[in-house]
């Protein structure tokens, strides 16, 4: 998205619109109070051109006021793209929110709804051919520069470019003997994490801080110059990227983005779990996750035929209860162990609801019950 600055706008509702973005974003970066700020700014101005007679909360429609805004964006040249359409629309819709609740007008909560917000588009995964990623880290490694480098961490580490633009100097962390990580700071989703790091993960970063201490002699804390600006960085990586696929042949366009994608691939085939998958590209929901994945048919044959030579299951169920079970300890566990089987089988027939959630909790109750069994000294 294109960063803008719109004038300030002359509508008394102006201030109320400022303090609503700032309250959404205390906890969001910069770059999110100034899109905030903006949207605000941008809506008022269409309201002081196209209906100058609207000066309060109390006076906001739906119709006119709210759906001629959105014919306005979608009349701009060049046109917006859906995402950066939809969020601007999520964007006054939460200021909106946030003005009804704190100016008691409740009414504004109906002026933006969620129909109103463009579906997104199923994006495929994208990473790269496995010749093309070969091509192109030849390439990286044959360069040896900073630009270089710095996009070899990218495809090694599955980061984000922005997160990439944004580590510290000391992003190197030992957590372990001969166990290292890359800590990513704060990036997209105001989450920070460790990524591990291998031998040549390592190599990489060290490399960038001999390059960083010998060519730049202003030190701001970060691991990549930026001395003509955060933007500049990321627009010379996607720059460095589009000239070496160039100049191996390559004549799709690349994006830096695609390293996630290929990293994310490249770990599931190599055994790494969704959940574990997850923590390492920084995500919340295993929904995004499945995004970056791209499953082949040779992926699903492989794990086909592992399943039949090597079938797991996530517990042997538990041995059949009878009455000639002994009146001991290990009978009674045995016991509880079945009721906590087929307690948790009858559990998950049920649709989730009031009965499923109570069952849950016996079950919780008959846990606690094995635990503390367990523990009896019996002789």
């Amino acid at each position: 998205m294109r960063r803008q600055t719109f004038p300030p706008p002359r509508n008394p509702m102006a201030a109320l619109f400022q303090k609503a973005a700032e309250s959404l974003t205390t906890s969001l970066t910069v770059h999110s109070t100034h899109y905030y700020q903006c949207t605000g700014r941008h809506f008022l101005n269409y309201l002081d051109v196209q209906y100058p007679r609207v000066r309060s909360l109390e006076k906001l429609r739906r119709d006119p006021q709210i759906l001629g805004w959105f014919s306005l964006l979608r009349s701009r040249q060049p046109s917006l793209a859906k995402m950066t359409y939809s969020h601007y629309v999520i964007r006054l819709r939460r200021i909106l929110e946030e003005l009804a609740w704190t100016h008691g007008v409740p009414s504004l909560t109906r002026l933006v709804r969620a129909d109103d917000i463009p579906r997104p588009d199923m994006c495929l995964p994208r990473p790269l051919t496995a010749e093309h990623d070969q091509l192109i880290q030849q390439e990286l490694l044959r360069r040896d520069d900073w630009l270089g480098n710095a996009l070899l961490l990218l495809r090694h580490t599955g980061m984000r470019i922005g997160e990439c633009i944004d580590l510290p100097f000391d992003c190197l962390r030992r957590i372990g003997q001969d166990q290292w990580a890359v800590h990513v700071p704060l990036g997209k989703l105001r989450t920070e994490r460790l990524v591990p790091a291998d031998a040549f993960v390592c190599g990489i970063v060290q490399r960038l801080q001999r390059l960083r201490s010998q060519h730049e002699r202003v030190r701001d804390g970060f691991l990549l110059a930026r001395s003509r600006g955060r933007t500049r960085v990321g627009y010379e990586l996607r720059l460095a990227l589009h000239q070496i696929a160039a100049t191996v042949g390559i004549a799709t366009r690349i994006v830096p983005h695609q390293f996630r994608h290929t990293f994310a691939t490249e770990m599931l085939r190599a055994g790494v779990s969704l959940p574990v998958l997850m923590k390492l590209l920084g995500h919340k929901t295993p929904k995004m996750t499945l995004r970056y994945l791209e499953v082949s048919l040779a992926d699903v044959q492989r794990e086909f035929q592992l399943a039949q030579s090597e079938p797991r299951h996530l517990a042997p169920a538990p041995k059949t209860l009878s009455t000639s079970l002994a009146a001991d300890l290990s009978g009674f566990l045995a016991s509880l162990h079945t009721a906590q089987h087929v307690l948790e089988m009858f559990r998950r027939t049920l649709p989730v609801g009031s009965k499923r959630r109570l069952l849950e909790r016996l079950a919780n109750r008959l846990t606690k019950i094995t635990s503390e069994a367990q523990t009896i000294d019996y002789q």
